[in-house]
Formats: C-alpha cells, structure tokens, sequence
C-alpha cells in the first residue's frame, strides 16, 4: 500500500480522471439515441478487414451495447474505486483496441502521432491504477475487501484486491 500523501493524490488524481475520460465518453453514447460505433469502425485502416466483422447488422447493435456501457461501467468504477482492477484491466483492452482501430499504420489518427498516442497514455495510466491498487485510496475496493463475506468467497477477493 502507498504511504506518501503525494503518491496517494497521484492515485486519486488518475483514478478521477480516467473516470472522467470514460464517463465523458459514455455520456455522448448511452445519451445520444442514434449513436453507433459502426462509422467509427468503418473509417478503420491498418486492421480494417479485422473491425469490419463489427460492423456487421447483426453485430454492431451489440458492439454499440458493449462501448457505451462498457465506458459508463469503467467510469463508474473507477469513480469508485469500486472493482478498480478489473475496470481497469477491461479500460486497457479498449484503450488497445482504439490504438488499433485509429492506426493507419505507421501513424496514429493523424501524421502526428507515429506509432504512440494518447490510447496508449491511457493504457499506461490504467495498468499504474492496477499495480497501485487504486481502488484502495479512497474507494470502496479496501472498504469491501474487509468485510467477512468477502473475505469468506475465495470468487469475490480478487474482483476487490
């Protein structure tokens, strides 16, 4: 567990504001009744034949589903730090996949950003929440890991530790 006051804040810091980012992200999504992720994964590039597959009728009322809650359910657990390790874990896989999908190989969304962008950034600050045990400064992770029925389901501990 952290001891300085700096690096708790830092923690803080980063927790809020990755929550932000993605419930940011969720509000222009789960709000905004005709979005969808389809002209976003149709603009791929680099792994377009790969994203393509998502944008399928049948898929992409489900991949939709899954990118606008799946943002509000990070933000809110980040927000938490409810199940940080876990939001977290799940933020980098996207963070991944966003890198991916904007890439036009050897560039990043535009021909400022070769290779390296901000998914990345994120990527990066998501897995310092994983090491950091986020979800113990200040959020309800170091709460619930304390309460006997947790302590007691050997399934329950690791979705708090």
């Amino acid at each position: 567990m952290t001891n300085s006051a700096t690096e708790k804040f830092l923690i803080v810091f980063f927790r809020i504001t990755m929550a932000w980012t993605f419930l940011y992200a969720a509000s222009h999504q789960v709000f905004v009744h005709d979005f969808s992720v389809v002209g976003f994964l149709k603009s791929t590039k680099t792994f377009h034949d790969q994203f393509a597959v998502f944008t399928t009728p049948a898929m992409a009322p489900i991949t939709t589903f899954l990118v606008e809650y799946g943002h509000l359910l990070i933000g809110l657990s980040l927000l938490l730090g409810l199940m940080t390790r876990v939001s977290a874990a799940f933020g980098i896989v996207l963070m991944l996949v966003y890198w991916m999908a904007h890439m036009d190989w050897p560039f990043v969304e535009n021909s400022n950003n070769l290779i390296f962008d901000y998914h990345l950034v994120y990527a990066g600050v998501l897995s310092y929440l994983i090491y950091k045990r986020a979800g113990h400064v200040f959020g309800l992770d170091g709460w619930l890991e304390n309460l006997r029925f947790v302590r007691e389901n050997s399934l329950l501990r690791p979705l708090v530790a």
